[in-house]
């Protein structure tokens, strides 16, 4: 018994060597303090929101609101809650975020503002979003357009995506980056800009 504990002693000392000879632990050894604080703390934000197209059907001027729901609308509802962060994972207060969406029938309102709105971002740079499941079109999956800009900052705009969709492998212009994520019955989404 005593020899099975030294044997597996032994074995585990040779290979703990043969480790950092091969640099497996020698880098986690060596590794500055200073390099591991520039490392983000949240790989999350290292990466841009993606841009999209904006397509035909956005209106400038659009309502101050974080609901974007009408008492006649009888569609189902959804909810986004989200951040506006930069690439270092700074909260962007203030941000403006300006929605645009079709119906449950994929139209556009192209002569008012139904389904459209604008907000901005709070001191902790998030936002809440209060409006219905958009429809889909031919060649279109559900989707969310919208504007978003720190202030001063360049308008990133882009489009978001309803997760796991059946229309979305036939959209041409789907990208799997820009899905809401699910949390219930609602979404979450954290727009990262250039810092």
């Amino acid at each position: 018994m005593q020899n099975d504990f030294i044997s597996r002693r032994h074995i585990l000392q040779r290979y703990g060597r043969l480790a950092i000879s091969f640099g497996l632990v020698a880098p986690a050894i060596v590794t500055s303090r200073k390099s591991l604080a520039q490392q983000s703390a949240n790989p999350l934000c290292e990466k841009q929101t993606p841009p999209q197209m904006q397509g035909p059907f956005y209106l400038p001027l659009s309502p101050e609101r974080v609901s974007l729901v009408e008492p006649k609308m009888k569609s189902p509802r959804m909810r986004v809650t989200g951040r506006v962060v930069d690439t270092a994972c700074r909260p962007l207060p203030g941000a403006l975020l300006d929605f645009w969406q079709c119906d449950e029938r994929g139209q556009y309102d192209t002569k008012g503002f139904s389904l459209r709105g604008h907000q901005f971002a709070n001191s902790k740079g998030e936002f809440f979003l209060e409006t219905v499941i958009p429809g889909s079109y031919p060649g279109r999956t559900p989707h969310l357009h919208v504007k978003v800009q720190r202030k001063g900052g360049q308008v990133l705009t882009t489009q978001l995506y309803l997760p796991n969709h059946p229309g979305n492998a036939q959209d041409f212009l789907f990208d799997p980056r820009l899905s809401l994520v699910s949390q219930g019955q609602d979404f979450f989404w954290q727009f990262v800009l250039p810092s």
